[in-house]
């Protein structure tokens, strides 16, 4: 460990997510007391209903999102190591291009297909309004440039901060309209304000870094021109987008899916147990926020990010032993205490995903790895077929074994997920002695 701390890049991924850490801690703290109130506030039918609605409109905007914030660090940063600013300026601009073309369809896509499936996924006829309402937010949620830019520029100390605004923000409003009794549209209101602040305060925290970069037309939109200057850009984005769009139909669509087969009580009690394996996962997606921009400043043909994703990967599985030891010893009371008695069920659940959290963890640095490989397509079926076979086992165990079945789908699907991406990752570190670095004379 002593010589792994003397690689100036493994100390700046754990400085950086030790950053990250630091608002997160509180964060997540403060999100547990949001839910905990929204779960006290409301019985478990309309707290599920909350659930839904914000998993619905999420489940939208990740299908609709292209992943714009990989695009910048893919293409930005080593524009940014370079000093290439012109380079810097057609990725930025083409990724808020982006950004802004599928929120706009995500958003009309989404207010469409809400009538004909909020029965199904349990919304009622009177919330159906307050659910459509929430669809009017899914543009910013799709929006993932500024997190990019900030990324690239080594800026995640703003990361922590915006990163705060939003539980911050959704902790007082849920505590409000428990003690003045709101119910489901004052709860819903407070997650709506919530999310639209933080967005908002992630693009001005980018604007103003810019600025102090003298950088500047950096977002000025545009998708064609940028496209026929940056080589594989097209390529990169729909790869992506569509890994993304499976990887978020099988998270965010847990949740729907759980509430269409079992209804939305036990869609209540799957999102329980879900908020406490992200929050208990923390460690292992802060060190991938990080990761990922510090090896695309790397030569993928050298050994040096293999073996720092083996040391991140050695670092966060160590890690998610102790967080799921942890869980076993305190999840049980701080359910209780946060949500009530009433959903100490999910305690049964968080058990059995437990496993799940190591092996995410451990499994983080993989897909990074594939895409300083330029093997994003092999990253994409690796996800869909993870994708498949989760949804597969999701409906086949909660058939057979209620709600019970969905925590052992979600650990059997975070297995596959691991496997699928390790075996081309290994096959492209074996041929990393044909990959190519950037340079500036490469710019098209």
């Amino acid at each position: 460990m002593k010589h792994w701390f003397s690689d100036g890049a493994f100390r700046a991924i754990v400085r950086n997510a030790s950053i990250l850490g630091s608002s997160n801690v509180v964060s997540a703290l403060l999100s547990l007391l949001a839910l905990g109130c929204a779960g006290r506030g409301m019985t478990p039918a309309l707290f599920g209903t909350l659930v839904v609605v914000q998993a619905y409109a999420k489940t939208v905007s990740d299908i609709a999102k292209f992943q714009t914030w990989q695009f910048v660090v893919q293409f930005g940063t080593p524009a940014l190591t370079h000093k290439d600013i012109a380079r810097f300026r057609d990725v930025t601009g083409f990724s808020f291009g982006l950004d802004l073309a599928s929120g706009i369809i995500a958003a009309v896509g989404g207010m469409i297909l809400l009538p004909l499936l909020s029965h199904s996924v349990g919304i009622s006829t009177e919330d159906f309004w307050w659910a459509l309402a929430y669809c009017t937010l899914i543009p910013t949620m799709t929006a993932a440039t500024p997190t990019g830019i900030l990324r690239s520029i080594d800026r995640f100390d703003l990361i922590a901060v915006q990163q705060a605004v939003t539980p911050f923000l959704r902790a007082i409003g849920s505590v409000i309209a428990y003690f003045a009794h709101l119910g489901f549209p004052g709860f819903l209101a407070t997650w709506y304000v919530s999310s639209l602040v933080g967005d908002i305060a992630l693009w001005i925290f980018a604007v103003q870094e810019l600025r102090r970069q003298n950088i500047d037309h950096a977002l000025r939109p545009g998708l064609f021109g940028p496209a026929r200057r940056i080589k594989g850009a097209w390529d990169f984005v729909w790869t992506t987008n569509f890994s993304h769009s499976i990887w978020s139909a099988r998270n965010a669509g847990s949740n729907v899916l759980v509430g269409i087969m079992l209804g939305p009580t036990a869609a209540g009690l799957f999102k329980v147990a879900l908020t406490f394996f992200d929050a208990a996962g923390t460690p292992a997606s802060l060190m991938q926020k990080s990761f990922y921009p510090e090896i695309m400043r790397l030569d993928p043909a050298s050994t040096r990010p293999w073996k720092l994703g083996l040391r991140s990967a050695a670092l966060a599985g160590g890690l998610g032993i102790l967080v799921a030891l942890l869980v076993f010893v305190v999840g049980k009371p701080l359910i209780s205490s946060v949500f009530g008695a009433k959903y100490l069920e999910s305690y049964s659940l968080l058990q059995v995903m437990c496993g799940a959290l190591v092996v995410s963890m451990a499994a983080f640095p993989l897909e990074s790895l594939l895409y300083i490989a330029s093997r994003q397509r092999a990253a994409l079926v690796a996800q869909g077929l993870a994708a498949m076979l989760y949804v597969g086992l999701l409906i086949g165990l909660t058939h057979h074994f209620g709600i019970m079945g969905a925590a052992l789908a979600y650990f059997g699907g975070q297995c596959l997920e691991a496997f699928f991406f390790l075996v081309p990752t290994v096959s492209a570190y074996r041929k990393r002695h044909t990959l190519s670095f950037y340079k500036p004379e490469e710019v098209q």
